[in-house]
């Protein structure tokens, strides 16, 4: 591979992806925020009250907060978008490619998983596990479901960056990275794995042509994007509460992440893990959906203007 291309391969991974997240981000943070509301609820069996579902949940903020709350923790999330997703499908590719077989250049479903595991704890360690502290900490505070005295101790997702940096250790901002990279592993474990076992299905299928129609690609996204959800569920209720508080002194990591799966366990059962799977499904499915479309059709421009260029040049 030439210098060019790897410079074209790196701009269209940085472009594609930063784009795609930034539409993934606008149009999914509502029912983020609703996730976030739901597995940070108190338990029926302590307020007395029957648990909001989904709907329920999204209407009661919207009563009370207006639909701008719905977009708490959106400053915090955009930021690193840009990174995240073009770690992601250039980890991706990079570890795919040290995995296929030599021979044929093509990878086995099982070295796809292994690339996707790898490119999820990537993005997890590098990115999301900062972003999602502060977006947490900004979705949990002021709002209709907490104690109404609670006063909002951040302004936005800068202030709390700096504020929890400041006065709990820039190691704040890494709380619950072990859940979080096990949570984003599982993730695109299973999203790349199930996307590319689709494509290919649906390419063998076709008369001619490799890349697929917009359609056929939000299809497949809205398929993939639900596995991980499904399968990491109490990873991401666990973090999600690890992470919105202070740490504890003389609490160990590994205490606090038992302790918390200890009181989910106590106040709801098995149920209590689940809480906000049906909006991190109804979150995650259509904004992988938009991910793949996107990064997809952005990529085959960028490569085909750049082909374009290449043959321009040579005349």
């Amino acid at each position: 591979m030439s210098r060019s291309n790897r410079q074209v391969g790196f701009a269209t991974h940085l472009t594609a992806g930063g784009i795609a997240g930034a539409c993934e981000a606008l149009a999914c943070q509502p029912l983020d925020t609703i996730k976030v509301r739901m597995q940070l609820s108190q338990s029926h069996k302590t307020t007395g009250m029957k648990p909001r579902g989904f709907f329920a949940t999204g209407s009661y903020i919207v009563s009370r907060e207006t639909s701008a709350a719905l977009y708490k923790g959106l400053g915090a999330v955009l930021p690193g978008l840009i990174p995240k997703i073009s770690i992601r499908f250039a980890s991706f590719e990079a570890y795919k490619s040290w995995l296929s077989d030599k021979a044929t250049g093509k990878a086995s479903m099982s070295s796809i998983f292994v690339a996707g595991l790898g490119a999820g704890m990537t993005e997890g360690v590098l990115v999301t596990t900062p972003t999602e502290v502060v977006k947490i900490r900004l979705q949990a505070q002021d709002h209709s479901l907490s104690d109404s005295f609670e006063r909002p101790r951040y302004r936005s997702a800068g202030h709390a960056f700096v504020t929890i940096a400041k006065e709990e250790g820039f190691g704040a901002l890494y709380r619950g990275v072990s859940l979080t990279a096990l949570r984003q592993a599982t993730n695109q474990g299973a999203n790349m794995t199930v996307y590319s076992k689709l494509k290919g299905l649906v390419q063998d299928r076709r008369a001619s042509g490799d890349h697929l129609p917009m359609y056929q690609t939000m299809a497949i996204g809205l398929v993939s994007g639900a596995a991980g959800p499904m399968c990491n569920a109490p990873i991401d209720t666990v973090k999600t509460r690890l992470q919105r508080s202070a740490a504890e002194p003389g609490v160990s990591p590994f205490a606090r992440i038992s302790n918390i799966a200890g009181d989910l366990w106590k106040a709801d059962g098995i149920r209590g893990f689940y809480k906000g799977l049906t909006p991190r499904i109804l979150r995650t499915s259509p904004g992988q959906a938009v991910v793949f479309s996107v990064y997809e059709g952005v990529r085959s421009f960028m490569e085909l203007e750049h082909l374009s260029f290449v043959r321009t040049a040579k005349l």
